[in-house]
């Protein structure tokens, strides 16, 4: 019980701090997400550390970890045929590496985390095209004609 209270703690903790740095910085971050990957990494770093963590806890944050990481980039993903494989590939191997680091089985936890990484770059969403205004372009040149 103590480790979900402080687990909760550290969460709401880090999510308010992450969320801060977000209005002061440009950076677009998931404030929820920098709360409950910090959480895990925190309680991972305490058990190998020699303190008694609850796995449960820790299994339920990598969980969540992994299904905001696939959720995020299946949103990303304009064919619905592609998100679903996705989903159905990156899941497992997600739950996987979380496996890996709870049990401390390194090499099942490196081996998931490539698949997951691997998965990631073979799904990767359209990449943003940046509208060009022409008019504004045009302008710009103008100026720059007449500058010298």
């Amino acid at each position: 019980m103590t480790t979900l209270v402080l687990a909760i703690a550290s969460m709401l903790g880090l999510t308010l701090l992450a969320w801060l740095a977000s209005r002061v910085s440009r950076a677009a971050i998931c404030p929820v997400c920098v709360g409950v990957a910090g959480t895990w990494m925190g309680l991972l770093a305490a058990r190998y550390g020699g303190f008694q963590v609850d796995v449960a806890v820790l299994a339920i944050l990598l969980g969540a970890s992994v299904l905001g990481i696939v959720q995020w980039r299946s949103e990303r993903l304009r064919d619905e045929r592609h998100a679903l494989l996705w989903k159905v590939l990156a899941i497992p191997a997600g739950v996987a590496a979380a496996y890996g680091l709870v049990a401390g089985l390194w090499g099942l936890a490196a081996l998931a985390a490539l698949a997951f990484a691997v998965l990631a770059l073979l799904f990767r969403g359209p990449r943003q095209e940046t509208e060009v205004d022409s008019a504004a372009v045009s302008q710009l040149e103008e100026r720059m004609k007449r500058c010298c």
